[in-house]
């Protein structure tokens, strides 16, 4: 009888006492590359569902449009919101066609042995987060790297909490690996890493955020790529931690493995990733040092910045001449929201940092090696162009249902088949039926998280963190 695939799941956060303290109780192992060959069936299976998704998407889409055309055709008013829309569907299409060629040639770079480790700090920055600093912490002292290559600076970044009493703990704990810094008042993330920056000895430094915990292997592997000195920054693989705590959480389960699993996966392969992300990111030391005073005091539209630092330092590396990649088998599990008043929020600082560091990359582009320069000017204009493509087509909906009705059932069918297209990359990587959750994603985006991009380009100079 066939065994069945490999598959690693992670339930959230499982947390258990000993002797009055709190330890890591670490995922059942280390992911499986999803590059390497499956069974037989299984890849049946998957091609099989790939062949129908597409079928589907391609029926549902294709009657849609050929109906919006007729309509457009004898409208006027109709036909100026149409045509842009359709446009960038188009120009769509083509973007994911290119990503999936490039998300099929990228390959994790091998992990660091434990003999050739290079030096490595693990900066946490901490903010009322509680006892789950500890298990940030804990995973990071208990993850396989050398001890004597090997440090950890958490930083207090003035809780109000017992946030501090923790950091303490695990200072004892684990004596000259473990450092607990504190800053006596609340001055940002920003400024709390700044500090760790400043302190490490690491050639290589890593940020973790203090709702976050690695896999025991996350550290070697995300060592790997720093032997090309060409790379500055290595972005981790983020997974959700507390997915199984809700409907909001499995859905961003979904959403976090597109994006990086996907995504940035074919960012690395032109070694353009946008957004090293805060949860796990690599940094080389030497860059981080030539930047770190103009990232520390950021500005725009004369407003100092306080969120997006992991963007900001992002575009600071890639600016600075160094390339960016992502690292698959780096893993990291983080804490995401499980209420939409906490999803909202998260999302709006998001965006905020994105428009910011969009604009940033316009001029920063124009730097890089020119295969680079012409797949991130492609993709950043697509990209991009689908805010008003998309609000264009909000405006278009009204206008073709008062025409004909009957188009309703068809276009969010077609949305449906079109977001099940996307949720491959996720059968890829986890074959599970929690890929639904993904195309539920898509409804609830648009009908519940509509507003969120407007109003953060509406208040863009916004220095609030909201969630602290």
């Amino acid at each position: 009888m066939m065994e069945k695939p490999l598959m690693r799941t992670f339930q959230g956060p499982q947390i258990a006492s000993s002797a009055g303290a709190l330890a890591v109780m670490p995922p059942a192992g280390m992911m499986r590359d999803s590059r390497q060959p499956g069974e037989l069936w299984s890849c049946a299976v998957y091609a099989l569902v790939t062949v129908g998704c597409i079928a589907l998407g391609y029926y549902q889409f294709h009657a849609v449009v050929l109906r919006i055309l007729a309509i457009a055709v004898k409208q006027h008013g109709i036909r100026a919101l149409a045509y842009p829309t359709l446009f960038w569907l188009g120009l769509g299409f083509l973007l994911i066609v290119v990503r999936t060629i490039f998300w099929i040639l990228y390959r994790p770079a091998p992990a660091v042995s434990r003999e050739s480790a290079p030096s490595l700090t693990v900066i946490i920055p901490a903010y009322n987060e509680g006892p789950m600093v500890l298990q940030s912490i804990e995973s990071a002292a208990k993850a396989d790297y050398p001890h004597d290559r090997l440090e950890i600076l958490v930083i207090d970044d003035g809780s109000k909490d017992d946030t501090w009493s923790y950091i303490s703990q695990a200072a004892a704990r684990h004596p000259g690996l473990v450092t607990a810094l504190r800053h006596e008042r609340n001055r940002g993330k920003r400024e709390a890493l700044a500090l760790g920056f400043s302190r490490a000895r690491g050639e290589i430094l890593v940020t973790i955020d203090s709702d976050s915990v690695i896999e025991r292997g996350a550290l070697l592997a995300l060592a790997g790529p720093f032997r090309d000195p060409k790379i500055g920054a290595v972005a981790g693989r983020v997974e959700v931690y507390n997915r199984a705590h809700g409907v909001i959480p499995r859905m961003l389960h979904v959403r976090y493995m597109l994006s990086f699993d996907m995504l940035r996966a074919t960012e690395s392969v032109y070694r353009n990733v946008y957004c090293c992300p805060g949860a796990l990111t690599g940094l080389r030391a030497a860059g981080v040092r030539k930047v770190l005073e103009r990232w520390k005091h950021q500005e725009f539209l004369g407003s100092r910045c306080t969120f997006g630092e992991d963007r900001a330092m992002t575009n600071y590396l890639l600016d600075s001449g160094y390339d960016t990649v992502y690292q698959r088998t780096a893993v990291v599990h983080t804490l995401v929201p499980i209420s939409y008043a906490k999803l909202c929020k998260m999302l709006l600082r998001w965006d905020r940092s994105y428009v910011r560091e969009e604009i940033r990359f316009t001029r920063i582009v124009w730097k890089r090696p020119w295969p680079t320069r012409l797949m991130a000017l492609f993709d950043r204009s697509v990209t991009n162009f689908r805010y008003p493509a998309s609000y264009s087509s909000l405006g278009l909906l009204p206008l073709l249902v008062m025409k004909d009705p009957s188009i309703t059932v068809p276009m969010m069918t077609a949305v449906g088949a079109m977001s099940l297209f996307s949720v491959l990359y996720y059968l890829r990587s986890e074959r599970s039926m929690n890929f639904l959750y993904g195309v539920l994603y898509t409804y609830y985006s648009a009908i519940a998280l509509f507003w969120i991009f407007p109003y953060a380009v509406a208040t863009v100079r916004s220095r609030k963190w909201m969630t602290r």
